[in-house]
């Protein structure tokens, strides 16, 4: 099977913003403690943090952690988690019991050991406009006034300085606490966002968009928030996870495209808003949950409640999973026009790249692989591809192409990244690299060979990408996509 690719120097999607390649940390199961925080390891540092974990994170290369919910965030008061003498409270998104011994403090010190800023997500489900004014005011003002003194007396002399901010979590979900209705929530983040930035006019806000494409208020929703709050937020919040749970390769390794059309849908909804308000301003967009999500359904059913730090939605992922994944990051690139943020949920254990055991050893998932090389060497513009491929049909979708594909260009080199779904057929890549002085030699990293179904674990880790060969003839690269790959060509820029 054979593929073609032109990209033009001259044709581009965006610069990308290096937060698409985020992260996200819940205070849910094993994610903070025993995943980032275990004073007792044998690798943690002064403050508690596994070291061995904190490696694995900087591989990652993480722009920014969406932080600390999720769920847990609609319940959860940020005053708890500083100070001495921590209360423990009753977690009702997930029936456990939150012991606060890691809040602002403690997460901003690890955000800069790993070079990442902090999306701080705010309580819009059991509080509210004060609350969120008085946490940018503890967190961003330099001194002088009650809370930034507060911070000052609890041990930061100086501000956190955290841009981004989440106006809520899913405040559309009835499984969520404090859910409300469009208008209502729609009321609350306006009249919080202008606070907000009163207290610090620098932050940029991330209102809640629907908590699903599938959510039967999907739009409407939408819609009826950004008629409030659309002068006043910055970015406009997506979730969606995907599984294949059917046990359909070609309709799994197709879910990019459900993907691709919620942000397009999403993008049309932001932009009759603009044109209803006549407004010279376009809003971004902020896909702050995604993931392969469905390995742990069965599992998370026989946990007791009020457990500290039980063990949930710990999914263990196959070699397919990394190849949606490759799929998804590839998606969030070709649409890095409007898709500013995005945050991979989440970080350690609980639907994870890396994964611990408590007082052991940590690994690396299959997927982590992808979304390491991604925000490696996914820097610089993203060029409009134009493909020629042939295509399939599958259950949910029609017209798949075999080739999943994008190109990028910085002042050294153009990265290729692509994948292959075909599960018999290699593909013959070639791309047409137009208007670039190249280099005569290319590199080209696969993940590729494996069962769909192979797995790491902490005693055998065979996923993870090995070099092979591309060719470079004039402004042709050439290389040889194995069935179920995911790639990365590099071309050196002269």
């Amino acid at each position: 099977m054979k593929a073609r690719m032109t990209v033009n120097r001259n044709f581009t999607i965006s610069k990308i913003d290096r937060r698409i390649y985020g992260s996200f940390v819940e205070h849910m199961g094993r994610c903070v403690y025993t995943g980032i925080y275990e004073p007792s390891h044998s690798t943690a540092d002064a403050n508690g943090f596994r070291n061995d974990v904190k490696q694995l994170v900087k591989e990652l290369n993480i722009p920014i952690i969406r932080y600390p919910g999720g769920n847990f965030l609609s319940g959860y008061n940020w005053q708890d988690g500083i100070g001495e003498n921590r209360p423990r409270r009753l977690d009702l998104a997930w029936k456990t019991i939150e012991t606060n011994e890691i809040g602002v403090h403690e997460f901003a010190t690890f955000a800069k050991e790993i070079n990442a800023e902090i999306n701080m997500g705010l309580n819009f489900g059991t509080q509210g406009i004060d609350s969120a004014r008085n946490f940018v005011e503890y967190c961003n003002h330099p001194g002088g006034s009650y809370w930034s003194d507060l911070r000052k007396k609890n041990g930061a002399a100086e501000p956190f300085k955290i841009k981004t901010w989440c106006l809520g979590n899913e405040m559309d979900g009835p499984w969520q606490i404090g859910a409300k209705t469009a208008e209502e929530y729609g009321r609350l983040a306006e009249e919080a966002a202008k606070v907000m930035k009163m207290v610090d006019g620098s932050i940029e806000l991330v209102a809640c968009g629907s908590s699903s494409i599938d959510m039967p208020t999907f739009a409407s929703w939408e819609a009826t928030v950004l008629d409030h709050v659309y002068d006043y937020v910055d970015y406009l919040s997506l979730h969606r996870y995907y599984g294949n749970q059917k046990n359909d390769l070609p309709n799994y390794l197709a879910k990019s495209v459900d993907m691709d059309n919620f942000i397009k849908s999403v993008i049309a909804i932001c932009d009759f808003v603009k044109a209803k308000k006549r407004s010279k301003k376009t809003l971004n967009l902020s896909f702050d949950e995604w993931n392969v999500w469905y390995h742990s359904f069965s599992n998370d059913k026989k946990n007791e409640p009020w457990q500290e730090h039980p063990p949930i939605l710990e999914d263990v992922y196959n070699f397919e999973d990394a190849l949606l994944v490759g799929c998804l990051l590839i998606t969030l690139i070709k649409n890095s026009d409007r898709v500013k943020i995005a945050c991979m949920a989440q970080l350690v254990n609980v639907i994870a790249p890396i994964m611990t055991e408590k007082g052991g050893a940590a690994w690396r998932q299959t997927t982590f692989y992808p979304c390491m090389q991604a925000a490696t060497f996914g820097q610089g513009t993203a060029l409009t591809p134009i493909v020629d491929v042939p295509k399939y049909d599958c259950e949910e979708f029609s017209d798949v192409p075999y080739l999943e594909t994008v190109a990028l260009h910085n002042e050294t080199e153009i990265v290729i990244f692509a994948v292959n779904r075909s599960q018999e057929e290699p593909l013959d890549f070639e791309i047409e690299l137009q208007g670039f002085n190249l280099a005569n030699t290319a590199t080209h990293s696969e993940l590729a060979g494996h069962n769909p179904k192979q797995t790491n674990t902490k005693q055998n880790s065979p996923v993870f990408p090995k070099d092979t060969t591309a060719k470079v003839a004039e402004n042709i690269v050439m290389a040889t996509l194995k069935p179920l790959s995911w790639n990365v060509i590099r071309v050196g820029v002269k």
